[in-house]
């Protein structure tokens, strides 16, 4: 991996961040009408004209369009997100509070996605058309039909309610209870793993007899290795590459899908602020919100192209 490629891909992420930066502060003067008169409309009812003069002033929207652009650059680049509307205190406080439970949810749910979906996809290769494989695939696709908030008030209703072995929702932080932080944590991550799970197995499963029908593969088991160090180091590291293209996609995905889920269960992550902040119509946060999902889902997929680098250097040279 040379200093060229990265300085490369660390520029094009760069670039993109600001496509998207752009593109969301474009969005607001792209919507019919008056800017600030739409954020204080509430069921219908035009607002003061004093209180539209006064947010249009907040938010700078008396100034030229291009000053506008610079100053919103440049708070980004200080880190600034603005203030929110509703409650006037820094986007950034925030976000850097909800942030990191939503990244520890993500995390948890991926990791159960990994130890179970990808072990699944390797054995359902070495057994096609076996027993488990026709089990895990059913399973796999009943996984993939019923939606993430239905599974959360299954296993709500299955665990808290019925079973009353775990607690229904709610935070508590690891600092102050570690075990109570961690049975929070755990309905909450098997639900957002659920799908994660489903599509590593399936791609796992393919990537894998694919490799399997190679001709390497049937060189090494003719120079007499074993079946184990056929599959780990021959099949296995060859198959990864498309598994971990598709981890990094949906993890990206997860950044905007755990919304349900923390709200099902009660976990005050991203969710709660970007839901509160679209009802109130609080412009800033929800910019701050969009834009930091943005850049860490591109931030992603920068780490999984480097992952692909590691697996297979000739990515690098590409």
């Amino acid at each position: 991996m040379s200093a060229t490629w990265l300085a490369r891909k660390l520029t094009v992420v760069a670039g993109l961040a600001w496509l998207v930066a752009t593109i969301v502060f474009l969005a607001l003067h792209m919507v019919p009408g008056d800017p600030a008169e739409l954020l204080l409309s509430t069921g219908g009812v035009s607002p003061d004209p004093a209180s539209v003069a006064e947010l249009r002033e907040k938010l700078g929207l008396e100034r030229p369009l291009f000053v506008q652009y610079a100053a919103f650059l440049g708070g980004l680049l200080r880190g600034d997100l603005g203030t929110s509307l509703v409650d006037e205190y820094p986007v950034i406080s925030e976000i850097a509070l909800r942030l990191p439970r939503t990244l520890e949810l993500i995390a948890a749910g991926s990791v159960i996605a990994i130890l179970v979906g990808v072990p699944a996809g390797v054995f359902a290769a070495l057994d096609r058309g076996g027993a488990f494989d026709r089990a895990a695939s059913a399973v796999t696709a009943l996984l993939l039909a019923v939606p993430v908030f239905v599974l959360g008030t299954l296993l709500v209703l299955l665990f808290a309610q019925t079973l009353r072995i775990m607690p229904a929702g709610g935070f508590v932080p690891f600092s102050q209870d570690p075990v109570q932080h961690l049975k929070l944590l755990t309905l909450p991550a098997i639900a957002i793993a659920k799908g994660l799970a489903a599509v590593l197995f399936r791609m796992t499963r393919a990537a894998m007899l694919d490799a399997l029908a190679n001709d390497y593969v049937r060189t090494a088991r003719a120079k007499g290795l074993s079946p184990t160090r056929v599959i780990v180091v021959h099949v296995l590291r060859n198959a990864l590459n498309p598994v971990v293209t598709v981890l990094g996609l949906q993890m990206g995905t997860l950044l905007g899908g755990t919304v349900l889920v923390e709200y099902v269960f009660n976990w005050p992550g991203m969710s709660t602020p970007l839901l509160r902040a679209v009802e109130g119509r609080d412009y800033p946060m929800v910019v701050g919100i969009v834009l930091t999902i943005s850049v860490l889902f591109l931030l992603l997929n920068l780490v999984v192209e480097l992952v692909h680098a590691l697996l297979d250097p000739r990515v690098a040279h590409s």
